[in-house]
């Protein structure tokens, strides 16, 4: 269903929060997430002024007189920044003056503090605020309160569901950006996904990172989207692309830092253990992972199609989102272990409560689909909360003590407030 109306963002709360009390607040995501419109509804009444560093005549002002540009006696709102990092100086000696809070809102497709050219980012004087793609619920104005109500009710958590399989494979081909979910016509919003991975990496990667060439950067995210879900190991890609490691490494950060893909890390008690644990790799947006393996909603659907794979893409990026704006504090990675027992995702908040979902492409579930979060439950006693199987039927269905199937649908379709 195509998407016309002004849709409410769940960041917009924080955006008016942060900037009740904070001198400066950044909005960070993927380009064409949202970042302006939600900057517009933000600003609403406020006196603000308002620049656009895409722009070749704001970035020729900022470069040659960053002081100047920054000065604004009431809200600057200042778009894509990344493009004069130079600016975060002007803007710092600006709030160290006039510490009064809600004096920037900057926007920027890149993370700050990964741009090479970034000098010292602001710290203790900057909230940044990350904006995602649309989520389902945002799509569907659903609550999307799944995290929180996990956390909250654990294994009495139930809900049902009337979505099918064709329906998440749909959701799953039209992914979240404005631009994609706005187009009907399988066909235009190809075009339109095509030519977006084009100029990320014509223009925004370039500006990361050392490209020697663009067709082996196309080449590396396809064969992404075609691992998506999964442990990326260096040795494969590095045999299937002909580049060395530090090339990989090189490319998948600055992949990373434009919002394109986002690795999931491994889950540990131990930090040490957790900071050197194989990343999960994930596609920010789903459509973008769809697209780029040239499958769409009916092709999903034939057996050996990459459902499985891109469903739990799809469930682990929707989480990371929910992350964004839950009331839990809770942090999200992958549990992997020497005896190859694995939960998809692992949801940690910050007392050690853990929480653990597994995705199914199918629409019924058995107990063995409940192996790795039984050897997770094991391990952390008391401190489990629920292990979950997110699958496409239409039930909650009790496994166990803690263990539960639930459709995958519960992600947008339960309150935080159950």
């Amino acid at each position: 269903m195509p998407t016309s109306r002004l849709i409410p963002r769940h960041a917009a709360a924080q955006v008016d929060a942060a900037l009740a009390d904070t001198r400066v607040v950044l909005i960070s995501g993927a380009r064409q997430a949202g970042k302006s419109t939600l900057v517009r509804i933000v600003a609403g009444d406020r006196l603000a002024e308002r620049r656009d560093l895409d722009r070749a005549q704001d970035r020729a002002a900022a470069t040659a007189d960053p002081v100047g540009f920054v000065d604004s006696p009431e809200l600057l709102i200042i778009d894509e920044i990344q493009r004069v990092p130079e600016l975060l100086l002007a803007i710092k000696a600006a709030v160290d003056e006039d510490p009064r809070p809600g004096r920037y809102l900057l926007t920027g497709s890149a993370r700050l503090f990964g741009t090479l050219a970034a000098p010292d980012a602001l710290p203790g004087r900057m909230e940044t605020i990350e904006l995602w793609p649309f989520s389902q619920g945002e799509l569907e104005d659903e609550p999307d309160g799944f995290v929180d109500a996990i956390f909250t009710l654990g294994p009495e958590l139930r809900h049902e569901s009337a979505v099918t399989r064709a329906d998440y494979a749909a959701r799953i081909v039209r992914g979240g950006l404005p631009e994609a979910t706005s187009r009907d016509d399988p066909r235009r919003r190809q075009r339109f996904l095509d030519a977006y991975v084009q100029a990320l990496i014509d223009r925004d990667v370039r500006q990361l990172a050392d490209i020697q060439s663009k067709g082996e950067l196309r080449r590396l995210v396809r064969l992404l989207a075609a691992r998506s879900a999964t442990i990326i190991a260096a040795n494969s890609l590095k045999s299937a692309l002909g580049l060395s490691r530090p090339t990989i490494a090189r490319y998948l950060q600055a992949l990373e830092e434009i919002f394109l893909i986002r690795r999931i890390p491994g889950w540990s008690r131990n930090l040490g253990t957790r900071a050197t644990a194989a990343a999960k790799l994930i596609f920010v947006d789903s459509g973008i992972a769809a697209n780029e393996i040239a499958v769409d909603a009916r092709a999903l659907l034939r057996p050996g199609a990459p459902f499985g794979p891109l469903l739990e893409s799809f469930v682990l990026s929707e989480l990371s989102r929910q992350l964004s704006w839950s009331a839990q504090s809770v942090e999200l990675s992958h549990y992997r272990d020497h005896s190859k027992f694995e939960v998809d995702a692992v949801l940690e908040d910050r007392a050690g409560r853990v929480v653990g979902i597994e995705v199914k492409a199918a629409s019924t579930v058995g107990p063995d689909d409940f192996r790795g979060l039984r050897r997770l439950a094991d391990r952390l006693s008391d401190d489990f909360v629920a292990g979950v199987v997110l699958y496409t039927g239409t039930a909650t269905l009790p496994f166990g003590p803690k263990l539960r199937a639930m459709p995958v649908s519960a992600l947008w379709q339960v309150s935080h407030n159950p």
